[in-house]
């Protein structure tokens, strides 16, 4: 058997059983996710409504406008930006759109070729003008195992090797740069880290690993180790382990980080959620920095918890976010800019279509 229909068999395998872990031989501790508590097994009746497809549809058709002629996404210092193109990519891939399929398939394609393009020998993912180039590599290398996953059992076999060689180089360059805490932070150097550009590294290796690649399961151990390391006493997470006050985006990903590590039973998780439910409840939130960095990790951490939890915030995030979008169809981030915005924004409004592997439990 060649390695994509391996691989194949691998993805369908993970979708069929509904969830996944690490490794079978128990890499990561914890026990497995519960059935009854699962989003994607108690779905809500209401989770997708008419206005929120046509938001949707407005949104990735004002995505769609916003690609740049080399494929790439991104305005000002984050012009051609890997990680924004990458979100961007993703949006289009949440609504179903893959290369070379799909009404939105033809933008998908010119995106991940220009991310193949800056994808290096040393196995970094990153543009000339890079800010941050591990977060940039950490959405990128998701990307790129979310592509992987969806289409190595077919189409452009061509296209699947080039993504497959890139994925793994790319993979390989989380695991040599993990630094002595555990983490992983700005530069791909082993030197210090923080749990923010940590997240993103483990979700590129869950990506990975969900679409057949093996992934070195010590390193995914000391990041998870690196996460706990870095809760506070009220159940948040401090940015790094030197100390510091806890934030709710970061907190979000600190605990989403753990679930998908295949954890699913921890007072870490128990403690965290308590903590977003008082700090980050949608139109409650203590503070609205990096409101769309930490809503895009909330959500799928309050979609992981099922239950209560993703009953309660849902609705409000939702109802949240269709009041936020532009007439013009995009969503507004100062900070990062509007390509950006728009992107994370549509992620978490199709989470319910559970299209992208990262989603499916």
């Amino acid at each position: 058997m060649n390695r994509v229909a391996l691989v194949s068999v691998v993805v369908v395998l993970a979708v069929f059983q509904g969830r996944f872990v690490w490794a079978q031989d128990g890499a990561a501790a914890g026990s497995s996710a519960p059935e009854s508590r699962s989003a994607q097994h108690s779905a809500l009746g209401d989770e997708i409504t008419p206005s929120l497809d046509d938001a949707v549809q407005r949104g990735l058709a004002q995505l769609a406008a916003e690609q740049l002629g080399d494929g790439s996404f991104g305005s000002g210092r984050y012009a051609r930006n890997v990680a924004i193109t990458s979100l961007a990519c993703l949006a289009f891939m949440a609504d179903g759109n893959v290369p070379g399929r799909g009404e939105y398939g033809e933008n998908v394609e010119r995106g991940l070729e220009y991310i193949l393009a800056n994808c290096n020998e040393n196995g970094l993912i990153a543009a000339e003008a890079a800010n941050g180039p591990m977060y940039g590599h950490g959405f990128a290398a998701l990307f790129l195992g979310e592509v992987y996953g969806m289409t190595s059992g077919g189409g452009d076999t061509g296209l699947a090797d080039r993504v497959y060689e890139s994925l793994t180089r790319a993979i390989r360059m989380i695991e040599r740069t993990q630094n002595d805490q555990g983490g992983w932070r700005y530069n791909p150097v082993p030197y210090d880290a923080d749990v923010s550009v940590t997240i993103c590294q483990i979700m590129a290796m869950r990506s990975a690993r969900n679409a057949g690649l093996e992934v070195d399961k010590k390193v995914i151990e000391r990041a998870v180790e690196y996460v706990r390391l870095c809760r506070n006493a009220d159940g948040g997470f401090k940015y790094q382990l030197e100390g510091g006050a806890s934030a709710w985006p970061r907190s979000a990903a600190g605990v989403a980080s753990l679930y998908y590590a295949g954890i699913y039973e921890d007072d870490a998780i128990d403690r965290g959620l308590e903590y977003l439910v008082a700090s980050a409840t949608p139109g409650r939130e203590v503070n609205t920095a990096h409101y769309f960095y930490g809503h895009y990790y909330a959500v799928q951490t309050m979609y992981l918890a099922g239950g209560e939890y993703w009953a309660a915030w849902w609705p409000a995030i939702r109802e949240q976010l269709l009041i936020a979008q532009n007439d013009d169809g995009s969503w507004t981030d100062s900070s990062v800019g509007d390509a950006y915005g728009t992107s994370m924004a549509l992620i978490i409004l199709q989470m319910p279509k559970r299209y992208l592997p990262i989603f499916q439990k």
